[in-house]
């Protein structure tokens, strides 16, 4: 299993765009940090640059590393969410700011996905997430369904050997604000 790990982290070392199963869907990720990277995940999405997009940690010691505050409610909710969670926190951190919203929130998701959170916990550091489908389209339901300019735009792929399993879909969405509140955006 290393093996495997180690081509799709030499690929977000590199600066690359990795396509590769997320707890949820297909995804296309890179490192957190590398705007160019960040950048042509757009373009091959053609995405405008205002819709966000998702940074996957692998544990809940992560997300001080990525918020400026962590409202209190954020550890009940991320650590008791039976299903894939991705929780918007007010002040994002140590990132490119193309991962932050107009207001410099920052999308999270704690991994619960032993495949994929074994890539993020190898990485040692996030990954930025987002659906591996051209804007507009919807999520592809399995790898044939990606569209082939994204599958050949990419600088590495990782399958898990298992096979992908049952067909997922994508995350609930909590926005968080620094008092105790919060809102549903995707349910």
């Amino acid at each position: 299993m290393q093996n495997m790990y180690h081509e799709a982290i030499q690929t977000l070392k590199s600066g690359g765009v990795l396509l590769y199963p997320s707890d949820t869907i297909w995804g296309l990720g890179c490192d957190v940090r590398n705007e160019q990277a960040i950048e042509r995940i757009l373009e091959l999405k053609n995405r405008p640059a205002n819709k966000g997009l998702i940074l996957l940690i692998s544990k809940m010691e992560q997300l001080s590393e990525y918020v400026e505050q962590v409202p209190e409610i954020a550890w009940d909710l991320v650590e008791f969410a039976e299903d894939p969670l991705t929780v918007i926190y007010p002040k994002g951190k140590n990132v490119s700011p193309l991962l932050l919203g107009p207001d410099g929130s920052i999308a999270i998701r704690l991994l619960k996905d032993e495949f994929c959170k074994g890539l993020v916990f190898r990485y040692q550091r996030g990954i930025v997430s987002t659906s591996a489908n051209l804007s507009g389209e919807p999520s592809p339901l399995n790898f044939a369904g990606i569209a082939p300019s994204i599958v050949a735009g990419v600088a590495g792929i990782l399958k898990n050997p298992a096979g992908e399993g049952a067909v997922k879909k994508a995350s609930k969405i909590v926005q968080l604000g620094l008092h105790g509140d919060y809102k549903l955006i995707r349910g």
